[in-house]
This record gives structure tokens, C-alpha cells and sequence, in this order.
């Protein structure tokens, strides 16, 4: 397995299209193909995070495909930390201003996908200098969410975490999408 092995198969055959559709056939695809790697991310991270396109390939391996290959299952958030700490790595090194839109937010969703207000703060930090527009408002979204809830209620399952009143609220009213949408205040709550 290549960085372009990874980077290839994302950018080109999954495209932005694929990138946040729910689709059963890419999860198995992703699971097929990345399964074996992503069983041995922390080494492939090690060799890869020294340049832009081996940073890019671990990041993705890192933090898109396991919300793929496991979803509604813990491991869809375990290789987390390590995601954080190649982006932290890869901007330090310039790699994201290196990337072009829209391959570069993969620099940056491993701060929006975290559970730590810090991380989310800078996720928006990086998107609204370097990919303003619908990105942001994801991150937005995201970072609300934490500052609200300390948490996704959306990964409470997943977790086996209980959830408060609150939580069930944003669920039943149809998660991250009712929020993203405005059809969902956190204000209100």
C-alpha cells in the first residue's frame, strides 16, 4: 500500500460526491481494500506524515476511512488522536497550503471531528483562513455542538454513552443534519 494507493482512491474514484453520502457498498469497498492497512496505521503514519502526499494519504486513512468501515461501532473514532497529531505535523509543515481546495479540509476535519473544545476552536480557526464557505459552516456547526453538549450526541450510541434530555432532542429531531440545517437551534435546547 502507496499514499497514492489511498489518495487516488479517495480524490478520484470516491470524489467529494462520495465523501459524505451514507453508502453501504463504499463502507465494504473502504473495509475490502483499507481494512489492513488501517490495522497498521500508526506504522504506515510514521513512514507517510514527511510529505504533503504521504500526510494527506495517513490523515485520510486515519480519520475518513474508519467512519466508514465502522459505523455505529467505537472504532469509528479510534484512530482519532492519531489523526490529530499527523495534521498537527502536516500544518506545521505547511502541507495543507500546499493541497489544493477541497483535498485540504482533510487537514483540518480531524480538529472538527474531535470532542475537545480546543480542537474544535481551531478547526474553525483553519477554516474560516483557509476554506471559508460551506466547510465552515460544518465546522461551525461542530463546534456548537461541543460547546453545548461537551460531546456528538450523534456517537452516543456508538459509545454506549447514555444520553441527557438534551441529546435525545437533537436526535429525534434528526441529529447533525436538523443542526447543520438551522431546523434545530442548540440555543433552544
Amino acid at each position: 500500500m502507496t499514499p497514492d494507493d489511498i489518495n487516488h482512491f479517495w480524490l478520484d474514484e470516491v470524489g467529494p460526491k462520495g465523501w459524505y453520502e451514507q453508502s453501504d457498498a463504499l463502507d465494504a469497498t473502504i473495509r475490502q481494500r483499507f481494512l489492513p492497512t488501517w490495522e497498521k496505521a500508526e506504522e504506515f503514519a510514521a513512514e507517510w506524515s514527511g510529505t504533503r502526499e504521504g500526510a494527506l494519504a495517513a490523515l485520510i486513512l486515519t480519520d475518513q476511512f474508519p467512519r466508514n468501515m465502522f459505523r455505529d461501532d467505537p472504532r469509528a473514532f479510534a484512530t482519532d488522536p492519531l489523526a490529530r497529531r499527523i495534521a498537527d505535523l502536516a500544518i506545521a509543515n505547511g502541507f495543507d497550503l500546499a493541497t489544493p481546495e477541497p483535498a485540504r479540509q482533510f487537514f483540518y476535519l480531524p480538529f472538527e471531528h474531535s470532542e475537545d473544545l480546543a480542537d474544535q476552536n481551531r478547526a474553525v480557526e483553519l477554516f474560516s483562513e483557509f476554506m471559508p464557505g460551506e466547510s465552515l459552516v460544518h465546522a461551525k456547526a461542530h463546534r456548537d455542538t461541543i460547546a453545548k453538549f461537551g460531546r456528538f450526541p450523534w456517537r452516543n450510541k456508538a459509545l454506549a454513552r447514555a444520553p441527557s434530555p438534551a441529546e435525545d432532542q437533537v436526535m429525534q429531531a434528526g441529529g447533525y443534519g436538523a443542526i447543520v440545517s438551522g431546523k434545530l437551534s442548540l440555543d433552544a435546547l
